[in-house]
């Protein structure tokens, strides 16, 4: 799987994520990967690419915090107050610099939809929409509400599931009283005059 002849071959990308993961995370990591590329297929999406984007999309889940901000502001990227006061969140920015850093990444649809797949982004693309909704629903997943459904309108209806999960992310954080990232209630209320819940 070589885009520019420069990338790292599949095989040795998950012998790298692998050995970077504990084997509960990097148990998560293959249910995405796979479930990308079951959305691909459904979705008419280059398979290998999906699957590819699945493997990469926590590659910075298990480095240290202090890190991922490091990583964040060596790249002069935008880090929110959110971000700072839950650096955990910062995985995905940091994990598109590893993907084209330590895994010699150069697609930029693949590194775009590592950074937004835990907050997601108003207008976003298949390939986003696809790990977004892959992370949420793969087989490890088992404690969401409303999951069932979920894993129907990712098949049916993409955009229905993007929505569903921005909802119920929204509703959990805050009966926790959890802080919500403003990119991801702009991104429910741009899905929410997109398409029609019910």
């Amino acid at each position: 799987m070589n885009y520019t002849g420069d990338e790292m071959d599949l095989k040795d990308i998950k012998k790298k994520v692998k050995k970077s993961m504990d084997k509960q995370r990097y148990d998560h990591t293959k249910g995405v990967m796979y479930t990308a590329g079951c959305l691909a297929m459904a979705n008419e999406y280059p398979i290998d690419k999906a699957m590819l984007a699945g493997l990469l999309h926590d590659c910075a889940k298990c480095i240290p915090n202090n890190e991922k901000i490091d990583i964040c502001r060596k790249h002069d990227i935008l880090v929110s107050q959110v971000e700072l006061d839950n650096p955990g969140l910062l995985h995905a920015k940091a994990g598109m610099v590893l993907a084209e850093e330590e895994y010699q990444i150069t697609d930029p649809d693949i590194l775009h939809s590592i950074k937004v797949h835990t907050t997601g982004e108003p207008g976003m693309n298949m390939l986003d929409k696809i790990i977004f909704v892959a992370d949420y629903i793969e087989p490890y997943r088992n404690k969401a509400v409303n999951l069932d459904a979920i894993r129907y309108l990712a098949f049916t209806d993409i955009d229905k599931a993007v929505l569903q999960i921005l909802n119920d992310t929204i509703n959990y954080l805050n009966k926790k009283a959890n802080p919500i990232d403003g990119i991801t209630l702009k991104t429910y209320n741009f899905y929410k005059t997109q398409t029609n819940l019910k």
